[in-house]
């Protein structure tokens, strides 16, 4: 149990009424977790306010409460908190209440539009060889050193991830990374936490559904860089055109990488293929079993984060080397017909683009790029014509299918879809909803020597439809559909 005014240190207080050395047994902002003594954090929320529920804590037990607006009735017996912002001070009030874990860990956040999970883990795979005790939070999983915990979020709301950096400091943890997303930089869910670097990756297009404009997203982007402290590193992706403005007005220690520009470090893509990429990084050759130039940019960024750490460069240049890629990046199926499954998360035209591109270049033209390529519902519908017509533009045959389409039609999403196919492609396009049929139809037509890749959902295990999940492992029903048909 805390007092109340150890909790609230930091928060941006405006006004008061009550003690502040009252005990206190959990923080929550959520109201169904409202119990007797806990302190409620009032948020104003996309879909609700927390002011409207401030009664009901009340009446569920809650003996404290952080606000931007003082309710009507001041009841006896409860302490109220005015804020300047009740979302900023619920990440101070996180950090208070768990002791401020992230001054007591290296923690580096990892930002971008494509890259964040990859560079992020490999990064813990990197410290984990190097023998450090390591955290990991990401989309696909987090994990304290070899504990994985499921993960709900890219980013965690600031009580789960102050819960789970305390964790990781309880464990010994000297280390950790974590994805930044845009939405928890807007929604200010990092607020509070002390970030040891930030890794910039790239920006393109996606979350206009949220941000709106592009402007806005970069925006957010940016935000993460601005309020660093000038003990922290800033490394950025120099050849994103977006990468230098990451640097501007930060106090961090501002250092760049990239396979074009001129950087601090530098590599070269020397050959890629579908046993992995061969690389210069600083003036040294390293082979690496990741595929695809955009894995050469996630690598240099572990890589230049390492040596930012104090590490010595051969020995991580050494560890490099004996990474694998994350799952459902790039993630292969083969079958004894020879024809080549491909599964990864692209969901974006960018990120579809960099690995319909790699599939060509590691092929070198010998078989047919086969590409099964959905949308997501409920999400940035004006990307939807986009990955159609990059699908289209860069492979020999395509089905457009669900995702997941969650609230929506499906169909409506794939017609949205259809939009972006040029008319001389539509021959080559077909439409099918049910993902587990296309993937069938896509195997059917694969010949020896072609790749298929099934696009969008990567290591994702469901698919959401009207609100339902259902078990869908897109690499477990490649895998059965490819080798079925021995």
């Amino acid at each position: 149990m805390k007092l109340l005014k150890d909790i609230i240190y930091k928060t941006g207080i405006l006004d008061i009424s009550g003690p502040t050395d009252v005990g206190i047994t959990e923080v929550c902002f959520d109201s169904r977790k409202a119990r007797e003594g806990s302190l409620f954090i009032a948020v104003k929320g996309t879909q609700s306010d927390g002011h409207a529920f401030i009664e009901k804590v009340i009446d569920q037990g809650a003996i404290a409460i952080v606000c931007e607006k003082f309710p009507a009735e001041i009841k006896d017996g409860v302490t109220y908190v005015r804020v300047s912002d009740s979302a900023s001070a619920l990440g101070q009030v996180a950090a208070n209440y768990y002791d401020s874990p992230s001054e007591k860990i290296k923690l580096v956040g990892v930002t971008g539009t494509n890259g964040k999970t990859t560079t992020a883990t490999l990064l813990y795979q990197l410290f984990r060889s190097l023998g450090y005790s390591v955290g990991l939070l990401s989309t696909v999983k987090n994990q304290i050193n070899d504990q994985v915990i499921p993960a709900t979020h890219t980013t965690p709301d600031p009580l789960q991830m102050n819960a789970l950096l305390s964790a990781m400091v309880e464990e010994g943890c000297t280390h950790c990374f974590m994805e930044v997303s845009s939405h928890a930089v807007v929604q200010k869910r990092i607020f509070g936490l002390v970030f040891k670097g930030a890794v910039f990756t790239n920006i393109t297009h996606d979350h206009l559904d949220y941000h709106k404009t592009f402007e806005e997203y970069i925006k957010a982007k940016k935000s993460f860089f601005d309020h660093l402290s000038s003990e922290a590193f800033a490394l950025s992706n120099l050849d994103d055109k977006n990468g230098s403005v990451m640097l501007q007005n930060t106090k961090a220690r501002k250092y760049s990488y990239g396979l074009q520009s001129m950087t601090d470090y530098k590599c070269k893509l020397l050959e890629n293929s579908f046993t992995g990429l061969l690389l210069n990084i600083d003036g040294h050759e390293v082979h690496c079993r990741l595929i695809g130039s955009f894995n050469a940019y996630n690598l240099t960024a572990a890589y230049s984060t390492a040596v930012l750490l104090g590490e010595e460069k051969m020995k991580v240049l050494t560890v490099l080397s004996t990474l694998n890629a994350v799952e459902g990046r790039f993630d292969f199926v083969t079958s004894s017909q020879k024809v080549v499954g491909v599964v990864d998360y692209a969901h974006t035209p960018d990120a579809l683009q960099n690995v319909l591109r790699t599939i060509q270049d590691v092929s070198l033209g010998k078989g047919r790029v086969i590409t099964i390529v959905g949308c997501g519902g409920d999400r940035d519908a004006a990307k939807r014509p986009l990955m159609a017509k990059i699908a289209c533009e860069l492979s020999d045959r395509v089905i457009l299918t669900s995702d997941n389409p969650r609230s929506e039609d499906p169909a409506v999403i794939i017609q949205q879809m259809e939009k972006g196919v040029p008319p001389a492609e539509t021959r080559k396009t077909l439409s099918i909803i049910d993902r587990k049929e296309a993937i069938k139809t896509a195997v059917a037509l694969a010949q020896p020597g072609d790749i298929i890749l099934v696009a969008g959902k990567g290591h994702e295990k469901y698919q959401e439809v009207k609100g339902k999940r259902s078990p869908f492992d897109d690499k477990q029903v490649l895998n059965e559909m490819l080798n079925s048909t021995n």
